[in-house]
């Protein structure tokens, strides 16, 4: 029987981006809406704190 390695194979840190989603508020409307983006774990900090 085969075993699976694709585990076995993945090499390094792991992920290197995470996908954040920020709920923030529309200038324009006042609604609120979902900023989505792919960011480096070094910047994640920085991304939520952001305005």
């Amino acid at each position: 029987m085969a075993k699976k390695v694709v585990a076995s194979m993945q090499k390094g840190t792991g992920r290197v981006r995470t996908k954040c989603i920020k709920m923030v508020r529309s200038p324009k409307t006042g609604a609120y809406m979902f900023k989505e983006e792919m960011i480096n774990n070094a910047e994640i900090q920085d991304f939520f704190k952001a305005k």
